[in-house]
């Protein structure tokens, strides 16, 4: 998933947010810091994510999305192999990200879509792949969709904002209400796959329960005749231009 909290946004670490696109950082959930910036829980608790490069630097989620081979549990996965089958001919690789969805205080990521962050011309060549690292049920917070959504466009946008201004990134376009009621859960046992249309709508419940749903994603770009938004938060640098799925 491609989520950015609003407290995120908001807070004067924008820099650490968005140079964080070649880097390995960590982001941690709302409310876990008081006002001296003291955990109230244990740091191990307290983190939401790890990103936004571990794809490209650290060496065992390196392999897990290069690998002609992954296996987790009694799934195997040959992405290389999967994104041929799904038709792509340059697949580049734009970010990756560990959720920890921690027990109990694991945030709600509200309805959104991933090309709203994520934004190429044309649409509709950006793919996610997430990968349950546990048992993602609907007590610990595990992904809902409204099917047929990504056949709809986007109506918004994230964007960099202007230098001098109090946020880091701002949204442009206007931002759609959902019926919860066209939302269908889908748990998934650990190691399972799930593949995630830039467009379609989806999103994920405050984690209520006792464990943790921690999962390994990554979106790759087609990058035959696409161009990538440069008002996009996250950007190529000289030190890591998207690299190849296939490499």
């Amino acid at each position: 998933m491609a989520f950015v909290t609003q407290n995120l946004i908001q807070k004067g670490s924008s820099d650490y947010f968005l140079t964080s696109g070649d880097k390995i950082r960590f982001f941690f959930e709302k409310g876990v810091l008081d006002e001296k910036g003291n955990f109230l829980i244990a740091k191990e608790k307290s983190i939401s994510k790890i990103g936004h490069a571990l794809h490209a630097y650290d060496p065992v989620f390196k392999q897990i999305t290069h690998s002609s081979k992954v296996q987790f549990g009694v799934f195997c996965f040959v992405f290389k192999e999967l994104g041929r089958k799904l038709g792509l001919e340059r697949p580049v690789i734009v970010q990756s990200m560990y959720i920890f969805k921690q027990p109990g205080i694991g945030g709600e990521v509200t309805p959104h879509q991933d090309a709203t962050f994520l934004y190429t011309e044309p649409l509709g060549r950006v793919l996610g792949f997430w990968i349950a690292l546990e048992d993602a049920t609907q007590e610990n917070g595990c992904l809902w969709f409204i099917p047929g959504s990504h056949t709809s466009g986007i109506t918004r946008r994230m964007v960099r904002a202007p230098p001098g201004t109090s946020t880091c990134v701002e949204f442009v376009g206007s931002e759609m209400t959902y019926d919860d009621n066209r939302f269908v859960p889908v748990p998934i046992s650990k190691g399972g796959l799930i593949l995630i249309h830039g467009e379609v709508v989806h999103k994920s419940e405050l984690n209520r329960s006792e464990f943790s749903r921690h999962a390994f994603t990554f979106h790759v770009m087609e990058a035959k005749d696409t161009s990538w938004s440069k008002e996009n938060w996250l950007q190529p640098t000289p030190e890591l231009p998207f690299p190849s799925l296939y490499t």
